[in-house]
């Protein structure tokens, strides 16, 4: 009988190495950038923390720090998006400029970028969502299919995201 082996995946794999390094957050978050942006595609590519307490956002990294800088906070205010994201854990796919708009606040910074799409991907534990990879290109990039190519990216930054955690 012949033996199939599987065969790894490159991105996946230098993912989880980066969490080895001693420098951390930071290796392992230039290491998903790298990796999605090969993988699936990004112009921007920003990790939020969540805090419940709080009902904030905490950008931990950005790939673009000039305009969008580590350390930046906002208020997420309840409607369609929290809930799906933060309260269920699904992804959320905006296809357009018009997605943008009706979601994000800072949509004219979004597509002064040269972005008119996103993929939100919530990082989940025990139920909770604790941030999310937050991949922006432009319009019609992302569909379900990265939704899923996503998701083990998403998955391993759940160790920073918990040693970060309040």
């Amino acid at each position: 009988m012949t033996r199939i082996k599987p065969k790894a995946d490159p991105w996946l794999c230098a993912v989880a190495a980066a969490q080895s390094s001693v420098d951390q957050p930071n290796a392992l978050f230039a290491a998903l950038d790298r990796a999605v942006k090969s993988a699936i595609g990004h112009k921007l590519f920003t990790i939020l923390a969540y805090d419940d307490a709080s009902g904030e956002a905490a950008r931990v990294y950005s790939n673009l720090p000039g305009p969008y800088p580590a350390g930046g906070r906002k208020r997420l205010a309840p409607g369609p998006w929290t809930e799906a994201v933060l309260d269920r854990g699904e992804a959320y796919i905006g296809r357009t400029q018009d997605d943008l708009r009706n979601v994000f606040s800072d949509h004219e910074l979004i597509t002064s970028l040269g972005c008119a799409s996103v993929l939100n991907m919530p990082v989940r534990w025990r139920g909770r969502t604790l941030g999310s990879l937050n991949l922006l290109h432009e319009a019609g990039w992302y569909d379900e299919d990265d939704v899923a190519a996503c998701l083990p990216f998403a998955q391993l930054t759940l160790p920073a995201l918990l040693a970060q955690a309040p």
